[in-house]
């Protein structure tokens, strides 16, 4: 069986305190985006778990979340046989992306779907939270609030079909627990939900991303990336996550004729 794991963007991210279990509570709102990975699972020929893949390097193979995902299943499920995963990576990672938390998503659906394991609906969410924060959000995969740990998700209409978004990721991995240590947690004057529903020309005032100082100051040329995604007339432009992708909102009638640097991953997708 094969499926397509899609990314997704954040738009805006208020990092609002920090938990006494370690974790912090954010506020942000999920977009999801139609760059996809490639996800394969077939029966294991040779009765070994296995995992392949090719494209975008995926990190390392032991942490692999596709695989983390199997075993977190198997746990419950004695009976789930071993399998083959292949994996196609095209969403960068460590990107602010989301891509290794949607591959772990999928698996598990995947998995569920293949073998009839017939996991009702909360019973999944709780394994993909187990995974990852944001792992839930791509059960729903729709536009939502996210609050908590990013796991309390409010599902939002956010028309924005008349805008396509220029994706530009500079091969910058970014190590989101050691941001984290640099983000001093509070509460803004306006909340995301309240800023989301205003129209998207007043978001460049107001919806923020409060990793961006942290993350700018490290890396100079993603600050330079924004900059410019403005000056070629972005109507909105930020990084998304903890970074390290920086993606602009433009009018989609537009014919932007971006510079993009060697070297760099630069997608267009229509929202």
């Amino acid at each position: 069986m094969i499926t397509f794991p899609n990314c997704k963007i954040n738009l805006g991210l208020n990092v609002l305190l920090k938990r006494n279990d370690g974790y912090h509570n954010i506020e942000t709102v999920f977009y999801p985006i139609a760059i996809n990975d490639v996800l394969e699972i077939i029966s294991s020929p040779d009765n070994q778990i296995q995992l392949t893949t090719t494209g975008i390097h995926a990190g390392e193979y032991e942490e692999n979340l596709c695989l983390k995902a199997y075993y977190l299943l198997k746990k419950d499920f004695p009976e789930l046989p071993p399998v083959k995963i292949h994996l196609h990576k095209t969403i960068p990672i460590g990107a602010g992306l989301g891509g290794g938390s949607s591959d772990a998503t999928y698996t598990l659906s995947l998995l569920n779907k293949k073998f009839n394991l017939k996991i009702p609906p909360q019973q999944l969410f709780s394994y993909a939270f187990q995974l990852g924060s944001d792992c839930p959000f791509f059960l729903l995969n729709k536009p939502a609030l996210a609050s908590g740990r990013g796991e309390v998700l409010e599902e939002i209409e956010l028309p924005l079909s008349r805008y396509k978004i220029l994706l530009i990721n500079a091969g910058i991995h970014i190590n989101t627990k050691e941001i984290f240590k640099e983000i001093k947690p509070a509460f803004p004057e306006k909340s995301i939900k309240e800023i989301i529903y205003q129209p998207v020309s007043t978001w460049k005032n107001e919806l923020r991303n409060d990793f961006e100082k942290v993350v700018f100051s490290k890396y100079p040329d993603l600050k330079k990336i924004k900059e410019n995604m403005y000056f070629h007339g972005a109507v909105y432009a930020s990084m998304t996550g903890t970074g390290s992708t920086v993606f602009g909102i433009f009018n989609f009638s537009d014919d932007i004729q971006y510079p993009i640097k060697n070297g760099y991953y630069c997608k267009w997708v229509p929202l």
